[in-house]
């Protein structure tokens, strides 16, 4: 149970950076929608630069972040070394793409349908160059349990980027998309120097040997590159259809269409809060805990408990649609009609990260490059057969029917070699609840006319499984505080 609380304190903190954070971020998108109209497409820019860069993240740390995990946390290595090594692999591969990125600009723009506009690609590369050197340091601190610097420095740059994007797009009354991406950029850079103490660590002290960084170099490198095509494959679970859609939408408005969707996903993205969140606390907890004897039982209950609070998310995102689509412009309302089902979607990828954990605990991560490179096949089929015909619905099932195929194949295969007993009859009944919620929600949308009767009805629903929650894993008397009024 101490450990429970350990992970739940870490995943408060890390979650409410991400939570606030995303908040925050999301006042961007009714900025961005109501300053760039829908039939302009620029938000349609927006979401597809977004999308190469995101895969352009996982490529660039090629898996050093859960490789340092993994190493740092290794009987017989030593945690500086492991760092110094991982820090200067990762800054040179940026370097190095920076570089090519500059020479190579002008075909680089034009392959991507940006020939008039290079400086949205190269300002958004060298952004994304200068994550993938941070990722690095923001999991040292994650390693050394400094959830509460971790969280400042994300906070530190989303305010900062809301305050530049308000200057320009309100106090200043620009409409260019690029200076979304030059923002960007200025922010990034600048909270590198955040991270002084951090690469000082990094870069001083005692470095290993040319001998034992060429031993440490060769077995990371083994360890991450399954990492690496699991992060690629998972990467374009999630951003193939943004790439993609251009280029296979057989309409002249492609990047409006591509836009409609990219806004009506970002309601949905409040489930990728929670399994970021998750999965910032989820990762250095599991490598620690590795050892314990009880440690299996711990993975079953926390994913029990992660896709209960998914599943109340998707409630209350769909119970409350009425009032959080107003966070982007009527004009982008026709996208959504996906929101459940790239919420949907988003738990199936959390599931399947929870379950991800065996094939990393035994060494055995080509696994996962398998399982997510097939849901990645998946994802790019369901996208490349009905894009033409249905348009960005046929995204938002591709990406349902990719994380479902890798969670799937995770499962079963990881109870072959890491048998976890999972509480799947308690889980089910959970799935039930929540569809059976959701099918009265939607009955209220097509049949109660009064927006008022609706949220009361819907919030009946949420407060139903709430009640539920708390009556069989959630007993008042459990709580901190208040805990003890509650006891017989």
């Amino acid at each position: 149970m101490a450990n429970m609380k350990s992970l739940a304190k870490d995943t408060a903190i890390y979650g409410m950076s991400s939570i606030i954070g995303r908040f925050l971020n999301y006042l961007l998108v009714p900025l961005y929608t109501a300053k760039i109209s829908a039939a302009s497409g620029g938000y349609g820019v927006i979401t597809n630069m977004y999308a190469y860069t995101a895969l352009l993240l996982v490529i660039l740390t090629f898996g050093m972040e859960t490789t340092f995990f993994r190493f740092v946390n290794k009987e017989g290595e030593d945690a500086h070394k492991v760092y110094t090594t991982v820090l200067c692999m990762v800054g040179c591969t940026s370097l190095l793409f920076i570089a090519l990125v500059m020479s190579f600009i002008h075909p680089l723009s034009s392959l991507m349908g940006y020939a008039d506009h290079p400086a949205y690609v190269w300002t958004m590369f060298v952004t994304v160059a200068i994550d993938a050197f941070q990722c690095i340091p923001f999991a040292y601190l994650r390693y050394k349990k400094r959830p509460m610097k971790f969280a400042a420095f994300k906070l530190l740059f989303i305010l900062l980027n809301i305050l530049l994007n308000v200057l320009y797009y309100v106090v200043l009354g620009g409409t260019e998309v690029g200076y979304a991406f030059y923002i960007n950029l200025v922010c990034t850079a600048s909270i590198t120097f955040c991270f002084y103490k951090e690469l000082k660590e990094g870069f001083m002290g005692d470095f290993a040997t040319w001998s034992e960084t060429k031993r440490l170099i060769g077995k990371m490198l083994r360890y991450s590159w399954p990492i690496l095509v699991l992060g690629i494959a998972g990467i374009l679970n999630q951003t193939a259809d943004k790439i993609l859609f251009p280029y296979i939408y057989k309409g002249n408005d492609s990047h409006t269409q591509l836009g409609i969707y990219g806004a009506a996903s970002k309601i949905a993205m409040i489930m990728a809060m929670i399994t970021q969140a998750f999965r910032y606390a989820y990762e250095p907890f599991v490598f620690g805990k590795a050892k314990d004897k009880d440690s299996r039982d711990t993975y079953a209950a926390a994913m029990k408990y992660f896709l209960i609070f998914t599943l109340l998310a998707f409630l209350v995102v769909m119970g409350y649609i009425d009032v959080l689509r107003h966070i982007i412009g009527r004009d982008y309302w026709d996208g959504l009609r996906v929101v459940p089902i790239v919420m949907a979607a988003e738990i199936l990828m959390g599931v399947y990260f929870n379950l991800s954990f065996w094939y990393k605990l035994i060494d055995r991560t080509i696994w996962g490059a398998w399982f997510s490179g097939i849901g990645c096949v998946v994802l790019i089929a369901v996208n490349v057969i009905f894009v033409p015909q249905y348009g960005y619905m046929a995204c938002a099932w591709a990406g349902f029917a990719g994380y479902g195929t890798a969670m799937i194949l995770s499962y079963f295969v990881g109870q072959k070699y890491y048998p976890i007993n999972y509480p799947l009859k308690s889980i089910g009944v959970y799935v039930a609840i929540t569809l059976l919620f959701f099918v009265v929600m939607h009955l209220a949308e097509v049949y109660v006319p009064n927006m008022a009767l609706r949220l009361v009805i819907n919030t009946a629903c949420i407060v139903l499984f709430v009640a539920h929650t708390i009556h069989y894993d959630f007993p008042l008397y459990n709580l901190p505080v208040v805990g003890k009024y509650f006891r017989k």
